[in-house]
């Protein structure tokens, strides 16, 4: 090698820089086109994502709301039979004590178990009469003034907030 040719710079031939830049293009379009695409499928995973735990939300909500529903038409048909230990109750008047007390016993245990599930009596006599909870069935006094609750014919219940069944009054209309 002589002297010469070592001082020579290697100068880029045209067509190879051209070729470099169109490869360097070509790269960076293709790592435009790979982020755009990562961006969209990771917008799709979470919208995915989103979507299930709406799905996994409505339906735990739908499932409490079944269930719920279950336990308030066990509770319409339970309404009756604690109707009817009430009535027992009060007519056992003079029975032996020991029967009162069994009855009583098996009474508050059932009442204790249903306030457990949410249901609550509606207290209803000596209130002003409210008919989104109280159902008049019976009268007496004048037209004027505003009409109070009197007695209860049968008692109205409520499940957690919600009205389950209103209840049977008497109401007068204090002048």
């Amino acid at each position: 090698m002589t002297p010469e040719s070592e001082s020579i710079d290697e100068e880029p031939i045209e067509g190879e820089e051209a070729s470099a830049e169109q490869a360097e293009a070509d790269l960076n379009s293709d790592l435009a086109a790979l982020a755009k695409e990562r961006d969209e499928l990771r917008t799709l995973a979470q919208r995915v994502q989103a979507d299930f735990e709406n799905y996994r939300k409505r339906m735990l909500r739908e499932q409490t709301e079944a269930i719920s529903r279950a336990n308030e038409g066990l509770l319409e048909q339970l309404l009756p039979v604690l109707d009817s230990f009430e009535l027992a109750l009060n007519q056992l008047g003079e029975a032996d004590d020991k029967v009162r007390k069994g009855v009583e016993l098996v009474f508050s245990e059932l009442v204790n178990v249903l306030e457990k599930a949410g249901l609550e009596r509606i207290d209803a006599a000596g209130v002003p009469f409210d008919p989104n909870v109280h159902e008049a069935v019976m009268q007496e006094g004048g037209e004027d003034g505003e009409p109070v609750v009197t007695e209860t014919v049968r008692t109205g219940y409520r499940l957690k907030g919600h009205l389950l069944r209103p209840a049977m009054v008497k109401v007068a209309r204090e002048d």
